[in-house]
């Protein structure tokens, strides 16, 4: 080291030369490469390492978000499956041929809807532990509880009626076999359709979906063959509008067909098939997963009902139809509506359509099934085996429709799907009174209630559906009193037995609205004693279990969704 002057020196550092100045604790450096060190490494490269290891570190989060979100795919996608069985394409049908787009808005209201009170579901089921039937029974006298078990099965019925009737009109195009006897056969189907799981429940549904978006693909390509005027699309998505006679009856059918009340049961049940961990952070992480996946797969329901109807609304106001395709647009169900594809597909049109639609009947008796399950479970305690409860449903949803099918042939099976959707709507305040009471209550679900904000805009658009459907019952009944061509001792006697009828549905409602929840279900496991389960579940040998278990051990002979 040599001195220069005042306080200034220099030192040699591994070749280069170095001056501070000493006096005024200043350093300056000559040598444009100099460089500090820090622990032994140069500061760039000590920089380049610490990034890295951040870099891995946020992949690493990555990767296992990813493969916690995939762990909590399946219920959301076999709910969506309800929401393109052959009654919303019944209704989708009728909709676009009678209004063209004017009642595009109904669906995106009723899907994003669905969407709410599905999510509400799931986090019920994920907090609580219980799906809603459990809840119900626990909450409710017991004769509450048998009226809503009733009620519940018979909206799994009315949900299965459209599915019968679809699969016999498939049969029907393919084999030309006549429609009732179809229906007697698609009781067979039962049977098939419990032999074809025997090689696993996602196997079967992914074949199953496979041929349910061939349909979803030929709408599209005819959707992009008629190309429908997208103003009046967009206008109709997001401008509410009831214009004809029929305006009112359709929209209620549609929210009907896309609002189902087994549905509600059956989410609240499917997600105990994944493993929550009963943490504030395991709970809220597994509400969010599902919420991703319930919005994914009703977003695509959305984009394949609304294609749907955009091609029954386009093809059917064209000037070029002709005089026998005219004649089926002004009364289309579901036997008749091949000839919308015929842009695309040709003479096989009819072909695929037809197998599109058995799988569409096929791939919605799942998801009845399942609810049936659960719905028998829950309230009555009782887990009868799959194939005694798919049969018993099945040959209950055959009786009307067989009747209906023999008196008034195709287009009476086709008007039933319509009523089974109205029957549905109506019933729904029963399953979603409920599950909105519950979702909101500190009682059934602790410190993760919904908050002021959701219970607010989910009992707006649940008191709206409810509110219309008293009106179009209570108008649509005043209008067929009044204009029935009966004798008038059997129109009074008609009124006598359904009018008090119908002040006791509006009874029964208000009573589960105002009715104050006593019974408190919420039990809070985030004890240090449960802590482990955030880091996986450990069996009895001390070893981790790397695979989803179900959470509910009681429901075990239950085939869930693995």
């Amino acid at each position: 080291m040599e001195v220069y002057g005042e306080g200034i020196e220099t030192e040699v550092h591994e070749g280069r030369e170095i001056r501070r100045d000493g006096a005024h604790g200043r350093g300056s450096r000559r040598v444009a490469a100099a460089e500090e060190e820090i622990d032994g490494l140069p500061a760039v490269k000590a920089a380049s390492v610490e990034t890295s290891d951040v870099n891995k570190d946020e992949s690493q989060e990555l990767k296992a978000g990813w493969k916690k979100f995939l762990a909590h795919v399946g219920p959301g996608f076999l709910v969506s499956l309800a929401y393109l069985d052959p009654g919303n394409l019944e209704t989708d049908l009728q909709a676009g041929a009678n209004h063209r787009y004017e009642l595009l808005w109904v669906i995106l209201i009723g899907l994003v809807f669905a969407l709410i009170i599905q999510s509400l579901a799931a986090n019920l089921g994920v907090t609580t532990g219980k799906h809603l039937a459990e809840l119900c029974k626990a909450e409710y006298p017991k004769f509450v509880k048998y009226c809503l078990w009733v009620v519940a099965e018979l909206a799994v019925i009315a949900a299965d009626i459209p599915e019968v009737i679809g699969t016999s009109f498939a049969l029907n195009i393919l084999f030309h076999i006549p429609v009732w006897a179809g229906v007697l056969i698609t009781g067979l189907s039962t049977l098939l359709l419990l032999g074809l799981q025997r090689y696993g429940v996602r196997k079967l549904e992914l074949l199953i979906s496979v041929l349910v978006f061939v349909m979803a693909a030929c709408f599209f390509g005819e959707l992009s063959y008629v190309k429908p005027p997208a103003s009046e699309v967009i206008r109709g998505l997001f401008v509410p509008t009831l214009k004809g006679n029929s305006a009112t009856s359709d929209a209620i059918a549609l929210l009907g067909a896309l609002v189902m009340p087994h549905n509600l049961f059956l989410h609240s049940a499917l997600v105990l098939s994944r493993k929550t961990p009963p943490s504030v952070k395991g709970i809220n992480d597994a509400c969010r997963y599902f919420l991703l996946e319930s919005g994914f797969a009703l977003l695509v329901a959305l984009l394949i009902n609304i294609a749907v109807v955009s091609v029954s609304g386009t093809v059917c106001a064209t000037d070029k139809l002709s005089f026998d395709d005219s004649d089926r647009c002004s009364d289309l169900t579901l036997d008749s509506a091949s000839f919308l594809l015929k842009n695309v597909l040709g003479k096989s049109s009819s072909i695929v359509y037809a197998i599109a639609l058995l799988a569409s009947g096929q791939s919605s008796t799942i998801t009845g099934t399942y609810a049936g399950q659960y719905i028998m479970q829950g309230f009555l305690d009782i887990k009868m085996r799959m194939w005694l409860q798919n049969l018993m449903t099945r040959c209950v949803a055959i009786g009307p429709s067989l009747i209906v099918s023999i008196i008034g042939g195709s287009a009476g099976a086709g008007k039933l799907i319509i009523i089974a959707s109205m029957i549905l709507s109506f019933e729904l305040p029963f399953a979603l009174i409920p599950l909105l009471k519950f979702s909101g209550s500190r009682t059934k679900m602790g410190p993760h209630k919904n908050s002021v904000f959701i219970i607010v805009i989910s009992w707006i658009l649940g008191v709206g559906i409810i509110g219309i459907n008293i009106y179009f019952l209570s108008t649509s009944f005043v209008d067929w009193i009044v204009h029935s061509s009966l004798p008038r001792p059997v129109t009074v006697l008609i009124g006598i037995v359904v009018f008090p009828f119908m002040a006791v549905y509006i009874l029964a409602i208000l009573y589960l609205a105002f009715r104050k929840d006593r019974v408190v279900t919420f039990v809070d496991k985030s004890d240090s004693s449960h802590t482990e389960m955030e880091d996986g579940v450990r069996r009895s040998d001390g070893n981790k279990a790397t695979e989803v278990m179900p959470y509910r051990e009681d429901l075990a002979d239950i085939p869930l969704p693995n």
